[in-house]
């Protein structure tokens, strides 16, 4: 396929008898699943297969799909694991200031002193805030997802500027 897609959740288990699929959100605006009418599923972006939405529920307990012709659990759990794409055409826009998970892994990560940190290979979402995960040859960087620390971030040339304090950086044992 040669559109560039963007993973936008992930099948996490089946639900009840019917098809119905349990999809974890990789966004933080689940009601985004509400408009979906056609998704790729797969493994990969690059081992999809297209599939008509027939149903979608955004509730508190997660979202709940189904797509056209699963009419049961047993077909229904061939997609647990999968993830839900899009095309980056059909990416919902954010504001300014925020990113694409996808877009941040693999970022090179400096301090505000020009000191190389490593790379951005995580971002964990947790209740509070996102926090960024960076590889780094000293052990990981713990970075909170904030204003405060995060300085600059340059999609272009994939660079992430933060202000280091005390306690972000996590020595391996020896």
């Amino acid at each position: 396929m040669s559109t560039t897609l963007c993973a936008i959740g992930r099948v996490v288990k089946v639900f009840g008898i019917k098809g119905e699929l349990v999809v974890e959100p990789m966004t933080s605006l689940p009601e985004r699943f509400s408009d979906l009418h056609e998704v790729f599923v797969g493994a990969t972006d690059q081992e999809v297969s297209r599939q008509q939405v027939e149903s979608v529920r955004v509730g508190q307990k997660g979202i709940r799909l189904r797509f056209e012709g699963c009419i049961d659990r047993n077909q229904a759990e061939a997609f647990i694991g999968s993830f839900l794409f899009v095309p980056e055409s059909e990416r919902i826009s954010l504001p300014e200031g925020s990113y694409f998970i996808d877009d941040l892994v693999g970022f090179r990560v400096v301090a505000e002193s020009g000191e190389p940190l490593g790379v951005l290979t995580e971002v964990m979402q947790l209740p509070g805030q996102d926090v960024y995960v960076v590889e780094s040859g000293k052990g990981q960087v713990m970075v909170p997802a904030v204003l405060e620390f995060i300085r600059s971030v340059d999609l272009k040339e994939r660079v992430m500027v933060v202000r280091l304090i005390d306690g972000f950086l996590q020595h391996d044992p020896d």
